[in-house]
């Protein structure tokens, strides 16, 4: 056995005289000293402190000795630290030094500690606890007399409970002689294992008078930075050892239904593969498909359609689902198209990006039915996922420019290869085991009863999905135990872009089948990415599925729990799976190259592949069972344990024989090393015959209050226990558990920093420093735990590669850790704090074993045989190990466990209210381990077993547990108040009441009505509460008390509101009751309603122990302890010695009790000054209208009312407007309680109805504080020049701006200035000094629309600038983590500082040089959100309370709240502590009636001309069925509508309106705008796509000035012209007499002075005649653009600007509809009048008209066969056309016969077109079928397409190549057909390019490509072309004709002879074709013919002449 010992000698050097305590740690485990009593300089310890040890010490491990002035009644002082690295001792085994200790600053002090380590690692060390190792007795040194029984020690004692060793120093009580009471002595009855957490009590300090333990063990024991706050709800701090703490967290969060909404846009296709395609998309999201049109001829082709797709799912099964894109070529009605390639995703992959989407990425189309084939081609997509309440921003990246680059911005996600290759996934499914039935036993027992044989009701086979396939095994016909043997594979690219592949058992059946269960494999969890990662494994690993109950019914209700939604219920099957992956080699020859999944056989497996079976043991007691639910108290009710199939006693199915067999064969060689083990107690005979018991015996419920009863457990309590049989993987569990454990402290400790900021308490950091501290040893614990490689059998590649990957990770997360403490400055904490936060998502993932082992553990309350309700628990919760930070964190303790309803039944209202509560202990561990399982239950309880006698008798479990010590409380429950509770009534109030459960006890506070900020206090007193077991665990663990609140109702019973858990504070009656513990504080705990908050409730719980007399307490030790103890005298007996309560001193409240004062907060005297502004938007109640409304103010039961507006309807405001009350609050800001607002409206007879009501929750921001005289805002002595750049911010505005209509408020510009910049010199250098084309922008061309889009250009460059500083400081975070260096780092530090500094200012600092070529643009601001957001909503000083009516909505998170707003009021509150100081009420001016609202305007109605520009919209939610919109705007102000129908844009769901609109209003009647767009609809009425409402008078009224915006330069005529009817210098005066400051003093050199600033401007201004006159409005305007530099006033006053505003639709909440791009400006009526609105209305496209005239070709390759003489030619002609006109193509005439590939034309194309130049777009109007009612816009980039085609007469032309150059950038063409090139094309990027609409005019060669079979790019030709633009006036002066045509005809082309066309001269033909090539041949065969014929006539004619000749002779 290993162990290190540290014999601690004495501390010298110490100041001062006192008591000392020394503290020594470990590994994590720090033990006390006892407390050096009143010494001087030197402390003698003389103390020695032992650790046995699992593992070898290894060489970095660290001791650490602390000591501390010791003090009973505060906390602890550290005097000093001393650390060592225990190297030296784990290479020598022995070491003894003196040396220094330092202090919390780290430097060195006086104070030395001498001390002497010993470490002795034996040899053969196994690994394991000896329990008799701990039993030490402390040696006599100390006057500790010891008491030693063997009775004690013995395992006979099972009086205590105390089985064999189980305790450290067994249960030895200590007693000191120094006359303290033996009865602090026994309370410590049970001293702690030195194994146990450190946050356990150590066994030195056992003088227990009037010591706080609790603050002793958080002050004392631990470093002030590990000390844990009682954090909000105090249950999360669990302090306890016994207990564990419960999850407060009811309703189960997954299965739940969302709505979700995905949007797809498919931009553009690249490089499809394939000949003259015709390209359609098809976008598929799970089954919903939907196409986009088809383009046609084109290899790239030109969409920007959106999709979208709704979805109501659970997330889990949406993220599961597949996205996929196919494009398809030529598909028609007729035939669906062949498939060109497709790419999948799974939506979950997309949703987890940042921002939830993928913009403007390159999606690679892969063939999935030719894998060896590469590439087909790239889709440019934009795919985001919204749920609800997320927003999506489009992002504006640095990268448009490189859109093109497609290799740098493909649609995957970070981290994955761009390249990625094929794999095929093995999934291999082995048997399973344990299935239910799935028909019904009649049909089975007719079979039975005619074949003779019992079948099993199950015909199960397996199916696998993954990426959207599906792979079935076979089916095998009735068997519970189902052995298939079968792979399925899947062939995907790897790595795969859907994280989870789903394996369910399905049930064949020849109706439908159905799922048994569903296990879903996460890839991620069981591969590695990482450089030393591994590929996705698993197993071969047992699964467990879970699902519905077992028993077989025909519909079954909770079916999806079967199909993996929601939270199995119960154990439905295991099975055996194991996944590999294999990446191919798609070059080899014998691979198969479809995609298809496969099925095949496999051989199968060893029976100890996944682990040797052992038998474990699960024990469970019932300490508790309260809060069952009313509905089925009446009936007897039974508690059920399951495990697997073991202790399922209704529905589990019964083992087959051979199985049983096999348990029993595997029972008794266990048997055999059981005698090994155990030898000394004599139960291995027995073991066989244990018999499982799994349920509690029936009980009749008893009625605890209304509606909860409770079974009458009381000191018995039923135990249950289970065997079971599984693999043995326990390992995996362990390491899971320590994680988890890690994760868990870490998880409370950064809640507890959290806490501390939140409360605004001291030192936060320190506690993050301890929280870090603390995960880095965790870390180093797990890796030095972890390593204990055992080789168990079954373990598998995925455990031995997790195990390193899982230990590399902790490893480097424990070093970071380290570093990260370093680094936690005070102002650092909320950073570091993210990080430490992203360390805890990464354990958590981590800790989650993807290989299961044993299945959990199901709790199943039962009544009448029917499962009620359940609670289901991990197994490895539970899990026993003889390490403690491998034991599940449930194991041995007392849990609280809520049962809830099954599946569908647990959401909403039912899934809140507890079925019952349990008080549960639970221990599962191998059965040879178990002796030790009783160990954690509260001690003090006999044992009652099922058989009496027989040898093995003690072995058995127990049956029950009978508690004969029982201790009585009091419980005083102070219950304060409650806020910002749930409104459970109609009137959107509650009328609530809380009730409080301890034990089983209950009581209800009083129901106070209509509040939803109840301040009850009152005191509730629960007396004689029986708590069995014994004190001293109690003190340290009482049960956890329950408060739930309800909402009376009148009629019907109480709605559940919310319910918490705390922890009350105990005190033993031996204890003072006075600080620090007592009396307890109030504290704030979290109520939850399921899953969402629903308010805090701020309360105290006590819990006082009632001493008994002291003969009872003489009997009880006896009882216990069998040793004889002297009378002990204590007190007088009873309640007597409890602190007194205060009687009620309030006769109203009759016998209620109110908190008493030592617990109720401190008060002091506050006013709270109410401005009463008016009310709004009243909606009616109960059908009538609000007509004289009031408004009530309320807050700690003072209040005022305001003055009754006299009609709501005339004016809403209030006559008076400022009033006040005094009323005592908290002097701790925190416990503030909330301020109520209600509206009344008074009706005829007195009557009064409610109206509406609004809590506000928190006082703090209206706390007024009183400016500081002191600071430099106020008065400096001299002036203070306030620097400018001289030049008002000014852009350069580059010629290409281009406003993409995908963009959302900002616009892709192509080129960053540096690069256009970088061409233009390229340029200059290839023209050779010509002159440069960019001509200086005329002033004439500029208008609004310039202006706009260079703003816009700039919010994305800051945008960008922002995102680099972003980016870089995250970088420097990085580099600080890795950097050890400190020096090099602060110097890093500033310099990147100052980098991120330049950049934030404006443009990069190169931008300077660069303005020359660019001409000045004044800009405005574009805003990419509300204007409120930038501007705090407008609540300078008038604020909008929400007034609220009707019940909360339940859905998640009150999404729903908008629907209950039945108005708001407007006013605002001051709160001031009294009495306030003079100086303010003295200052000149000051209104006393105004209080501290000042210089606040009039209320009076007033006329306003409201001017509204909307400038376009953008993303619009598709309306109609072709997934567009016919957008049009509305604008509604009160009772103005301006409908602008007749101007709807067709098709367009990116539509710029460019519109303005001028309303008249009068505030306050008319001030709430809503602007909205509708879709026009030629049939029925219009839709509402979204809305967005902009208050006006907030804005009227803000100090920000948001009434016309002031733009950045002043000019009087022009684009830029000055809007607002008062000129800055007005403007600016105004401002400086409301602020009552000094200025504007003008003074000569263009200087001004306001206050004490001076700025200085340009004073000159030109007319429109360009005459210069002397103006100050450039220097009032200067000023007012650095108003915020003004002392006192200043603040930023709203600029000229455009906002962007989210379109909401109230039919889909929380998801955006799309923006729109607007603003407001507003003129009062009494002032001037305004100027005529801007003109921005959107530009009009310019008319062009494109020259194309084709000269030649050449090269063209040859395409046809001569018939006669084999000869290649080709007839060529050349088509072209510009994109989107594809149906106005033009072709050149034929060139046929060409021999060598060249072709003469002179032939032109004209091709007329509109152009918007600013977005370098195409306007095509065009209808899109016959059926459209109008014409739709398109805008399309300018592209021209030139094809070479050769001509056939027969069949169709065949396609030879094609170039497509775009107009704004081609490359420049060769000078001659020798130097026309591929490279032209390929290296495209590099090339310099030109613009035709800058060059106007070019000529030159261009190559035709085409792509072969190998989808290698060839040259198939060049062209040589000239491209002529002109505008339409030119085109008209000068017109051409088309081909050769009049006017300026083209000569005819000189074309060889032979290019003729046969049919048209036949005998030219035949003379070219014919006789030049065959004319000898013609003329032989001529020749041949003669002789042929002369042969033919001489055989003709001689035999007549032979028969003349002979005859005739």
């Amino acid at each position: 056995m290993m162990a290190l010992v540290v014999h601690l000698k004495k501390v010298s050097h110490l100041r001062g005289k006192g008591d000392r305590i020394a503290k020594v740690s470990f590994r994590g485990l720090p033990l006390c000293s006892r407390v050096a009593e009143n010494c001087g300089d030197v402390a003698h310890f003389n103390e020695t402190f032992r650790w046995p040890i699992a593992s070898r010490l290894d060489e970095n491990e660290m001791l650490e000795i602390q000591v501390f002035n010791y003090s009973k009644v505060f906390s602890n002082r550290l005097v000093g630290t001393f650390c060592m690295v225990l190297q030296k001792v784990a290479e020598e085994g022995h070491l003894e030094l003196t040396d220094t200790l330092i202090d919390e600053n780290n430097t060195s002090i006086k104070t030395s500690v001498t001390i002497e380590i010993r470490y002795q690692a034996m040899d053969g060390s196994t690994g394991t606890w000896i329990d008799g190792e701990f039993l030490e007795v402390p040696d006599d040194r100390d006057g500790v007399f010891a008491f030693e029984t063997d009775s004690l020690l013995s395992g006979q004692s099972h009086g205590s409970g105390t089985s064999h060793g189980r305790s450290l120093h067994g249960s030895i009580p200590t007693f000191r002689k120094a006359g303290k009471g033996v009865f602090s002595a026994m309370k410590l009855g049970k001293i702690k294992n030195s194994k146990d957490d450190h946050k356990r009590d150590e066994p030195a300090v056992l003088d227990m008078e009037d010591l706080d333990r609790k603050a002793k063990r958080l002050a004392g024991t631990l470093e002030p930075d590990t000390i844990s706050l009682a954090s909000v709800t105090a249950v999360t701090t669990n302090v306890s050892n016994k207990r564990s703490k419960p999850d407060i967290k009811m309703e189960p969060g997954s299965g739940r239904p969302v709505d979700y909404q995905i949007s797809i846009t498919v931009v553009e296709a690249r490089q499809l593969i394939g000949l003259n395609m015709d390209p359609v998309v098809c976008v598929e999201v799970g089954d919903d498909k939907k196409y986009t049109s088809m383009k046609e001829s084109t290899n790239c082709p030109y969409y920007n359609e959106y999709f979208v797709f709704d979805f109501h799912v659970p997330p889990d099964v949406l993220f599961d689902k597949i996205i996929k894109l196919s494009v398809i070529h030529s598909k028609n009605l007729l035939r669906s198209g062949t498939l060109v390639g497709t790419f999948k995703m799974d939506v979950g992959t997309v949703y987890f990006q940042p921002e939830h989407q993928f913009y403007h990425k390159w999606a690679i189309l892969s063939d999935p039915d030719d894998i060896t084939a590469g590439c087909k081609g790239y889709v440019k997509c934009d795919i985001a996922v919204v749920g609800k309440g997320d927003n999506i921003k489009t992002p504006h990246k640095a990268n448009e420019t490189d859109e093109d680059d497609i290799e740098g911005n493909l649609l995957l996600p970070e981290g994955i290869p761009a390249e990625r290759q094929w794999a095929r996934f093995y999934v291999k499914i082995y048997r399973a085991e344990g299935l239910p039935k799935m028909n019904t036993t009649i049909m089975a027992n007719v079979k039975k009863a005619f074949i003779g044989e019992n079948r099993d009701l199950v015909d199960p086979y397996v199916q696998v999905q993954f990426a959207g396939q599906k792979g079935k095994t076979s089916v095998q016909k009735s068997s519970y135990e189902p052995i298939w043997n079968e792979q399925i594979v899947f062939t995907e690219l790897f790595p795969p872009l859907c994280k989870r592949i789903k394996v369910q058992i399905r049930d064949s059946d020849k109706v439908n089948d159905v799922a048994i269960g569903t296990h879903f494999i996460d890839l991620r969890k069981i591969s590695n990415d990482g450089d030393k990662g591994f590929l996705p494994t698993l197993g071969p690993a047992w699964v467990n599925m879970y699902g519905s109950t077992r028993q077989y019914t025909l519909m079954d209700e909770h079916q999806d729990l079967n199909e993996g939604i929601g939270e199995g219920v119960s154990f439905r099957a295991r099975l055996l799976v194991s996944v590999a992956v294999e990446i191919l080699d798609t070059t080899s020859p014998e691979i198969i190259s479809s995609s298809d999944v496969q099925v095949e056989g496999v051989s199968n497996i060893s029976e100890s592949a996944t682990g040797k079976m052992e038998e474990f043991f699960l024990f469970g007691s019932f300490l508790e069972a309260t809060m069952v639910d009313r509905k089925i108290g009446d009936k007897p009710i039974t508690f059920e344990i399951t495990i697997g199939n073991y202790g399922n006693q209704i529905d589990g199915v019964s083992k087959s024989p051979a199985a049983k067999k096999k348990k029993k064969d595997g029972e008794n060689e266990e048997d055999e090393n059981e005698l090994i083990l155990n030898s000394s107690e004599d139960e291995a005979e027995e073991e066989g015959d244990l018999v499982s018991v799994s349920t509690t015996p029936l009980m009749k419920p008893v009625i605890t209050d209304r509606n909860y009863f409770h079974l009458p457990y009381f000191e018995k309590k039923p135990c249950v226990y289970i065997k079971s049989w599984w693999q043995d993987q326990r390992r995996r569990l362990y390491n899971s558990n320590i994680m988890d454990k890690i994760a868990d402290k870490l998880e409370e400790g950064l809640n507890d920093v959290q806490e501390i900021i939140k409360t605004e308490k001291a030192f936060p950091e320190r506690r993050l420093r301890g929280v870090l501290e603390e995960l880095s040893v965790g870390c180093s614990r797990f890796v030095a735990l972890a390593n204990k490689d055992v080789n168990l059998a079954g373990r598998t590649k995925l455990d031995r590669e997790r195990l390193k990957s899982c230990m590399r990770e902790l490893d480097s997360m424990g070093q970071q850790a380290k570093q990260l403490r370093t680094q936690v400055k005070k102002n650092t904490v909320k950073d570091r704090l993210k990080l430490a936060q992203s360390f805890l998502q990464r354990l958590r993932f981590l800790a989650d074993e993807p290989q299961h082992s044993i299945p959990d553990v199901f709790i199943w309350m039962m009544s009448n045989n029917k499962r009620i309700a359940y609670a289901r628990i991990p197994s490895k919760d539970i899990l026993y190990s003889t390490v403690e930070e491998e034991t599940g964190k449930d194991c041995g303790k007392v849990k609280a466990a809520f049962l809830k309803l099954p599946g569908k039944k647990s959401f909403g209202p039912a899934g809140w209210t507890v079925q019952a509560k349990l008080e549960l202990y639970l221990w599962l561990g191998v059965n040879r381990q178990r002796k030790d399982f009783l160990s954690g239950l509260p001690n003090g309880f006999e044992e009652v077993k099922a058989v009496e006698g027989g040898p093995g008798f003690l072995s058995l479990p127990p049956l029950s547990l009978v508690y004969s010590m029982k201790q009585v409380f009091q419980l005083r429950a102070h219950m304060y108040q409650a806020r910002s509770l749930f409104a459970a009534d109609s009137s959107g109030l509650s009328d609530p009441f809380a009730r409080v459960f301890f034990s089983t006890h209950s009581q209800v506070t009083e129901v106070l009505s209509e509040t939803l900020c109840p301040t009850w206090d009152q005191l509730l007193v629960f007396d004689d509460v029986e708590l069995f077991g014994e004190a001293s665990e109690l003190r340290e663990d009482p049960p956890i008390i329950v408060v739930e609140i309800y909402d009376q109702d009148t009629v019907g019973k109480a709605e559940f509101i919310g319910r918490t858990f705390a922890k009350p504070t105990i005190k033993m009656c031996d204890e003072h009751y006075g600080p620090p513990r007592f009396p307890p504080q109030l504290e704030y705990f979290q109520i939850y309603r399921g899953n969402c908050t629903a308010g805090e409730l701020l309360a105290a719980f006590e819990l006082l122990q009632i001493p008994f007399d002291s003969e009872e307490i003489r009997r009880a030790l006896i009882a216990v302890h069998d040793f004889a103890v002297p009378k002990i005298k204590i007190g007088q007996g009873g309640k007597a010695d409890l602190p007194p309560i205060e009687g009620s001193t309030d006769s109203e409240r009759g016998p209620i009790l109110p908190v008493p004062l030592g617990i109720r907060p401190v008060l002091s005297r506050y006013r709270i000054e109410v401005l009463f502004w008016g009310l709004r938007d009243l909606k009616r109640i109960n059908l009538a209208q609000v007509d004289r409304p009031r408004v009530d103010i309320e807050c700690a039961g003072r209040g005022v009312q305001s003055a009754l507006i006299q009609n709501y309807k005339k004016n809403p405001n209030f006559s008076t407007l400022v009033k006040w009350f005094e009323v005592d609050l908290p002097e701790n800001e925190l416990l503030h309680p909330p301020l109520n607002i209600r509206v009344v409206d008074c009706r005829a007879f007195g009557r009064y109805i409610l109206v509406g009501t609004h809590a506000v929750s928190s006082l703090r921001r209206f706390i007024y504080s009183p400016p500081d005289k002191t600071s430099n805002n106020w008065a400096s002595a001299g002036d203070v020049i306030v620097n400018l750049d001289t030049e008002p911010q000014i852009r350069k505005m580059d010629t290409v701006v281009k406003l993409d209509a995908m963009s959302d408020a900002v616009v892709k510009v192509d080129m960053t200035e540096e690069e256009s910049d970088k061409e233009k010199k390229k340029k200059k250098k290839k023209k050779k000094g010509g002159l440069d084309e960019e001509e200086e922008t005329d002033e004439r061309v500029l208008d609004w629309w310039s202006k706009y889009f260079a703003s816009i250009e700039t919010l994305k460059e800051a945008l960008r600038t922002q995102e680099a500083a972003h980016a870089e400081a995250e970088e420097r975070e990085d580099l600080e983590i890795a950097a050890e260096v400190a020096g090099s780092k602060i110097k890093e530090k500033s310099r990147e500082k100052k980098g991120v500094k330049d950049k934030k200012k404006g443009q990069p600092p190169e931008s300077s040089e660069k303005q020359p070529l660019k001409a000045k643009v004044d800009e405005l601001v574009v805003f990419n959100k509300e204007l409120e957001s930038e501007f705090g909503n407008f609540e300078d000083w008038l604020h909008t309370f929400n007034l609220y009516r009707g019940k909360a909505g339940d859905d998640d998170e009150h999404a729903l709240d908008d629907d209950r707003i039945v108005g708001r009021f407007k006013g605002s509150l001051c709160m001031y502590k009294l009495p306030l100081s003079e100086e303010i009420t003295r200052e000149a001016g000051y209104d006393p009636n105004m209080g501290m609202f000042q210089s606040i305007p009039h209320n009076d109605p007033i006329n306003v001309l409201v001017r509204i520009y909307v400038v376009r919209a953008t993303d619009l939610h598709p309306a109609d069925i072709n997934g567009k919109a016919d957008p049009y705007i509305v604008i509604r102000l009160g009772k103005t509508e301006v409908k602008d129908k007749e101007n709807y844009i067709s098709k367009q769901l990116n539509p710029v309106f460019g519109k303005s609109f001028d309303i008249e209003a009068t505030f306050p009647m008319e001030s709430m705008l809503t602007v909205s767009v509708y879709d026009w609809d030629l049939v029925g009425t219009d839709d509402l796509i979204g809305e967005t409402k902009i208050d006006l008078e907030n804005r009227f009224y803000s100090k920000f000035r948001a009434t016309c915006g002031i733009s950045s330069s002043y000019s009087v005529h022009g684009y830029n012209i000055w809007r607002d009817p008062m000129k800055p210098t007005q403007i600016l005066t105004r401002l400086c007499k409301e602020g009552k400051i000094d200025g504007p003093h003008y003074g000569p050199g263009g200087k001004v002075k306001v206050a004490n600033r001076i700025f200085t401007g340009p004073t000159e201004i030109e007319d429109e005649n360009g005459l210069k006159k002397q103006t100050e409005e450039h220097l009032a305007l200067t000023v007012l653009n650095h108003w915020e530099e003004i002392p006192r006033v200043g603040c930023k006053l709203v600029p000229e600007h455009v906002e962007t505003r989210p379109l909401l639709n109230p039919d889909k909440p929380g998801i955006e509809q799309g923006r729109i791009e607007m603003w407001v400006d507003m003129f009062p009526s009494d002032m001037p009048a305004p100027g005529p609105a801007l003109d921005i209305s959107p530009r009009k496209p310019k008319r062009y008209e494109l020259r194309v005239i084709i000269w030649n070709t050449d090269e063209v390759i040859l395409e046809d066969d001569d018939y006669f003489t084999g000869e290649k030619s080709s007839d060529i002609f050349v088509r072209g056309w510009l994109k989107g006109q594809q149906e106005d193509k033009q072709d050149t005439d034929v060139h046929y016969h060409s021999l060598t590939g060249e072709g003469n034309f002179n032939w032109r194309f004209v091709f007329p077109f509109e152009y918007l130049v600013a977005e370098e777009k195409i306007v095509i109007s065009k209808k899109e079928s016959m059926f459209s009612w109008d014409e739709t816009e398109y805008k399309i980039p300018p592209r021209l397409t030139l094809q070479v085609w050769d001509a056939d007469h027969f069949s169709a032309d065949d396609f030879l190549g094609a170039i497509e150059l775009d107009l704004n950038r081609f490359p420049r063409g060769a000078k001659t057909a020798k130097q026309c090139s591929l490279d032209m094309i390929r290296n495209e990027h590099e090339l310099p390019t030109i613009s035709i609409f800058k060059q106007k005019r070019v000529k030159g060669w261009w190559p035709f490509v085409a792509r072969d079979e190998n989808d290698e790019m060839e040259l198939t030709g060049k062209v040589e072309a000239e491209l002529h633009l002109v505008t339409a006036e030119e085109a008209e002066k000068s017109p051409v004709g088309l081909g050769r045509n009049e006017p300026d005809p083209l000569e005819k082309p000189n074309r060889p002879d032979t290019s003729l066309m046969w049919f048209l001269g036949p005998l030219k033909s035949i003379r070219y074709f014919i006789w030049h090539n065959y004319r000898w041949l013609i003329l032989k065969a001529l020749g041949l013919i003669l002789l042929l014929l002369m042969l033919g006539l001489f055989l003709y004619s001689i035999p007549g002449y032979l028969v003349k000749k002979l005859l005739g002779a």
